[in-house]
């Protein structure tokens, strides 16, 4: 009967070493230490991809610094401001990258408001089951499947008139060196029959969400009018739009609002990826099945300011609402 288990020491790791160098297998080294074969075949695998390259002193030295720091206080278990903090923004839908580099800059001077995004997700994924460990899953943005071509996406039948293609608009707007350029689209509800409007700025990020009474062209038409109505002139040069059949009006629009009207290739979603990536990020709050007719103005504008208040990568992490902010002239 083998003995009580205990953890191995560094002479027993030194019978497995010597043993696998003598071509043993694991039940004999096994037999030979009085251990369960399980034992020996666990300290192999969980140590070294391969049995030759087991080496006993180098194993020990990881295993006991291991068991070090698994015994060492959790940092979100004793900084509890900086465990606040990461719960407040898991709440608002932050991804742990977002919340990890933001520290820096909400923090700046003090060091002890630092995690890495890796800790999050451990601390997260660690946590015994229960309510909390469901809530914040909840709170991290899932994988998406690719998408489909949505060719039975926005009504397209007909096509749009006089429109102007992507090719022909100005080279700044690719490069993203001056603001002032829109990228849009329809988020569509609970089957079909409901949407919303979103409007992106490419340089900051900034997000506009439309309420729409209605998806035909001319409520488009007049939704976004009125949402960039508020918007500085030398801020909203462009629309960079696809060629759903919502933006029939594309025309009236501009000579509404002075924005010039651009439609993406057919079919091509990466040409407004800007867009598409904040539609994503939309989807945390009203995933697919969203009835938008039961979501009033006020749910809506919160959420764009949720978005406009996160951090973002592609911005060093600092938000949109503060990027867009400077480009005001008070």
């Amino acid at each position: 009967m083998k003995n009580k288990y205990h953890r191995l020491t560094l002479e027993e790791r030194e019978e497995i070493s010597n043993g696998l160098w003598a071509g043993e297998t694991f039940t004999v080294i096994a037999e030979r230490l009085d251990r369960d074969v399980s034992t020996i075949t666990r300290e192999v695998r969980n140590n070294c991809k391969y049995k030759l390259c087991y080496r006993a002193v180098r194993t020990h030295q990881v295993v006991m610094a291991r068991r070090k720091r698994q015994k060492q206080p959790k940092k979100l278990e004793v900084n509890q401001n900086l465990n606040g903090y990461i719960l407040e923004k898991l709440n608002l839908k932050w991804s742990p990258e977002e919340i990890a580099k933001r520290l820096k800059v909400d923090y700046p001077d003090n060091m002890t408001m630092r995690i890495s995004h890796e800790s999050i997700y451990t601390y997260i994924y660690c946590l015994p089951k229960g309510e909390l460990k469901k809530e914040l899953i909840k709170c991290l943005r899932r994988e998406r499947n690719l998408r489909r071509k949505r060719k039975n996406g926005h009504e397209r039948r007909g096509g749009i008139v006089d429109a102007i293609s992507i090719s022909e608009r100005p080279a700044e707007v690719a490069e993203r060196t001056i603001p002032g350029h829109w990228e849009g689209d329809l988020m569509m509800g609970k089957n079909r029959t409901s949407a919303i409007g979103t409007l992106v700025e490419r340089t900051t990020r900034y997000t506009l969400l439309v309420p729409l009474e209605a998806k035909d062209a001319c409520s488009v038409r007049i939704a976004f009018a009125r949402a960039t109505k508020k918007i500085p002139r030398y801020l909203k040069k462009t629309i960079t739009y696809d060629r759903g059949k919502e933006m029939a009006e594309h025309k009236l629009f501009t000579k509404d609002t002075k924005i010039q009207v651009y439609f993406a290739d057919p079919y091509s979603p990466w040409q407004r990826g800007t867009n598409e990536n904040t539609n994503g990020l939309i989807r945390q709050f009203f995933p697919k099945g969203t009835d938008f007719k039961s979501v009033t103005k006020k749910e809506i504008r919160h959420v764009q300011d949720l978005l406009n208040d996160r951090p973002r990568k592609t911005l060093d992490f600092y938000k949109p609402d503060e990027v867009f902010s400077k480009l005001l002239i008070h």
